[in-house]
């Protein structure tokens, strides 16, 4: 009678082939510390960036565009980058500018002003500009476009390129208005804007592009007074360069 074969006695523990095979993580794992060991992260430079989109294109919180002195260190960072950089806290200042002229005017409500991520945008609402259905500047706003403009002389502003984008609402202009529609009541009072700086603020026409979208581009559904009263608006957007070398 054929005698069975004993069972091999199985050891307690792990099997013998997980020794090798946490010898083979082991090995990875410091063959991926030795490489990030190996490599550079330039701090400074990291978080000058991360400070560049602070309040600049509304995806951190607000605060400093950034610190110049930084910048100003960065003696690696390349001619581009810190032409950038330089170019986000210029708007950063101007936008300052333009909110305090605003607030001593009691005006923060009518007229907006937003960094974003094309450029500066100031936005005048409604009214500001022009009066219903019209095209023709309100002789209470030449003193804030002169404002705008004799910022946009200065030497920071000179090269920027300036978009200006007239908008209306829904409702069709009534009959024997000057323009038979919203389209050209748009463009319109985009060029008056545009003609203005360049005929009484001396700005170069080359810097200027005039747009008008009608009421096809609402911040805001036409389907209140007050919202309907939002997409009545004009913008005029200072470009950052990158956009600018796109639009002209």
């Amino acid at each position: 009678m054929a005698r069975k074969k004993p069972q091999e006695e199985q050891k307690p523990g792990a099997p013998l082939w997980m020794t090798t095979y946490g010898d083979m993580v082991t090995l990875l794992l410091c063959f991926f510390v030795l490489l990030f060991a190996f490599s550079e992260i330039d701090v400074a430079k990291l978080d000058a960036f991360i400070r560049s989109f602070q309040g600049a294109v509304g995806v951190l919180d607000a605060g400093r565009t950034i610190e110049p002195s930084e910048v100003l260190s960065e003696s690696a960072m390349d001619d581009l980058t810190m032409q950038e950089l330089q170019e986000l806290e210029d708007f950063r200042h101007l936008k300052e500018r333009l909110e305090e002229f605003l607030e001593e005017r009691n005006m923060q409500a009518d007229v907006l002003v937003t960094l974003q991520t094309r450029g500066l945008v100031l936005r005048f609402q409604d009214n500001v500009l022009f009066d219903s259905g019209r095209a023709d500047i309100k002789l209470e706003s030449e003193d804030l476009l002169n404002f705008v403009g004799e910022v946009l002389a200065e030497p920071e502003f000179l090269d920027k390129n300036v978009s200006v984008e007239g908008h209306t609402d829904t409702d069709p202009l009534r009959p024997g208005a000057p323009f038979p529609t919203n389209w050209e009541l748009s463009v319109a009072r985009s060029a008056t804007v545009v003609r203005y700086m360049i005929e009484n603020v001396g700005l170069s026409p080359l810097r200027f592009r005039a747009s008008g979208y009608g009421e096809y581009h609402p911040v805001a559904p036409n389907d209140t007074p007050e919202n309907k009263a939002q997409n009545r608006r004009v913008d005029l957007v200072v470009l950052r360069s990158e956009y600018a070398e796109s639009s002209f």
